[in-house]
């Protein structure tokens, strides 16, 4: 196992690694959308957060030597379903056909009371 991590994404909020890369996967912890740079959520609503979140997951791709158009799966936890129709659309901005396997639910509360947290599963490629 190797952990990935970089600075162009929110560090760790307790005992994980941002990513394990491991048998040519990279596997990608929920990704808050905190902006590193400033360590807050961005200003705005679910558009805003899923951006980020996304933006924090393609950076640890790269870091890991993989992108976004090597994601197999990805899972997104939304603080309130009501927020599907606009988090699909700024989702759909960061992925292309063949898109990835993906499960989408409503949570209780997201660390932080974020809006949304996203995971995935992606191939490395070297």
């Amino acid at each position: 196992m190797k952990p990935i991590s970089t600075k162009q994404a929110p560090a760790a909020i307790g005992p994980y690694s941002q990513a394990i890369e491991h048998g040519g996967l990279v596997f990608v912890s929920g990704q808050l959308p905190i902006d590193p740079s400033t360590g807050n959520f961005p200003e705005g609503g679910i558009s805003e957060q899923t951006r980020q979140s996304l933006t924090n997951i393609r950076a640890i791709l790269e870091e890991a030597g993989s992108s976004m158009d090597q994601v197999l799966k990805t899972t997104v936890f939304l603080a309130d379903m009501g927020d599907f129709a606009n988090m699909n659309a700024v989702y759909s901005e960061f992925f292309s056909a063949p898109f990835p396997a993906r499960c989408a639910v409503a949570v209780k509360t997201l660390p932080k009371d974020a809006l949304v947290e996203i995971e995935c599963i992606a191939a490395v490629v070297k």
